[in-house]
């Protein structure tokens, strides 16, 4: 017998398949078991402005001059950053940027070198 998935919004563990569709009888949510596969797979891969995949230990390029907050100065068009490390949310890159130190970058914003 297959293990089926706790509910997504109420962490049931008594879900049930009707049809294509998987239901929670605690809180009437129906969901499509794919959906969350896909949804779950396409947060894996960060690309940059270019659409290429980044990696950890990628390096990259600014491709835009970036406001520094607390600084009057500016990460200049063209810095290469080298080994980056992927991480979630809003600002998905973290890196250290000579002269600047320990920074947070928005994948959108740079390129793959």
């Amino acid at each position: 017998m297959s293990e089926l998935p706790n509910c997504p919004k109420c962490k049931s563990e008594y879900t049930y398949e009707d049809g294509s569709l998987l239901v929670c009888p605690e809180c009437a949510h129906e969901w499509a078991p794919q959906a969350e596969i896909e949804v779950a797979d396409a947060q894996k891969f960060i690309k940059d402005a270019s659409g290429n995949v980044l990696a950890d230990g990628d390096s990259v390029t600014v491709i835009k001059d970036l406001k520094v907050k607390g600084s009057s100065s500016a990460i200049k068009i063209g810095t290469k950053v080298k080994n980056i490390r992927l991480v979630d949310g809003d600002h998905n890159i973290d890196c250290h940027i000579d002269g600047f130190g320990a920074m947070k970058l928005k994948s959108e914003f740079v390129k793959k070198a």
